[in-house]
């Protein structure tokens, strides 16, 4: 059973996949969360994506209008777009049916390294929204950080002078890389903003090291492909993780504590690896 809040966005469906009526379309329900709902619409060999957002996810669109359209970046093509109140729908293109967490290979994270080498290829305009001071500002508001961050604070300082600014996905994994067997595209750009660290290379290679694979082929392919200095990139990635785990922990505080009430259970785990992270900086 097709959710009613498609109403709202029927006509673009319909459009998209050439159905008669929405009665019509096959539906498959990709994922749910506290915060989002994701579903695959189709008709025939016609498909799109419809995604519903609240709170953190609801704007999405706006990360299109600032990053994704006019840079051009490998995401999907953003058919539609309804705001009501609270809550945001995508009707997206549908860019494949297999994402790197379903097949994990190594060749899909050096793709994805590849991937994110061009999304940091593109220039934007204007200053980081990750300062050095954001870092305290961060840590207050998270209120459960019993160790230093200076460490993290002053490498954070130094990547700003070592590298440029670009954009950051925010939430880099391989769930939310998908190929359609040919190319590979990001999704989920809500959490978008420019910075000149890496935690986007930090988590797919995080999430890499964890199923057994090499980092140093990952980091090695995106190094090449981007150009860069080995030894900036390793600082920026190692800086990249620890505002990773900022973001991660402050948005279970503010937010996931509500939407998704397991994620208190993720807090503790977080908390240690940006505790050994910091450590390694010192």
């Amino acid at each position: 059973m097709l959710p009613s809040w498609l109403d709202v966005v029927a006509d673009p469906i319909l459009e998209a996949t050439k159905a008669p009526a929405v009665g019509e379309l096959h539906g498959e329900l990709l994922r749910q969360w506290g915060s989002s709902e994701v579903w695959r619409l189709s008709f025939g060999l016609n498909s799109v994506i419809v995604k519903r957002g609240t709170d953190g996810q609801a704007d999405e669109a706006a990360a299109y209008e600032r990053y994704v359209v006019p840079l051009d970046l490998p995401a999907p093509e953003l058919i539609h777009r309804h705001r009501s109140g609270d809550a945001g729908v995508l009707v997206l293109a549908d860019v494949g049916r297999v994402t790197l967490e379903q097949e994990p290979t190594a060749e899909g994270f050096a793709a994805g390294a590849e991937l994110l080498a061009t999304i940091r290829g593109r220039p934007v305009t204007g200053p980081s929204e990750f300062p050095p001071e954001r870092v305290g500002e961060m840590a207050a508001r998270i209120g459960r950080i019993e160790f230093g961050l200076r460490p993290l604070t002053d490498a954070l300082a130094a990547v700003h002078r070592d590298a440029p600014t670009a954009v950051v996905h925010g939430d880099f994994v391989p769930k939310n890389l998908v190929t359609d067997g040919t190319r590979w595209t990001a999704i989920d750009w809500p959490g978008a903003y420019q910075a000149p660290h890496l935690s986007d290379l930090y988590t797919l290679v995080r999430d890499a090291v964890a199923l057994g694979h090499d980092r140093a082929p990952i980091v090695a392919q995106y190094t090449e492909a981007a150009g860069g200095n080995p030894a900036v990139v390793e600082r920026q990635m190692l800086v990249g993780g620890g505002c990773f785990y900022l973001v991660a922990l402050m948005f279970i505080v503010e937010e996931g504590l509500r939407t998704i009430p397991e994620s208190v259970h993720w807090i503790d785990g977080l908390l240690t690896e940006l505790r050994d992270l910091v450590g390694s900086l010192a």
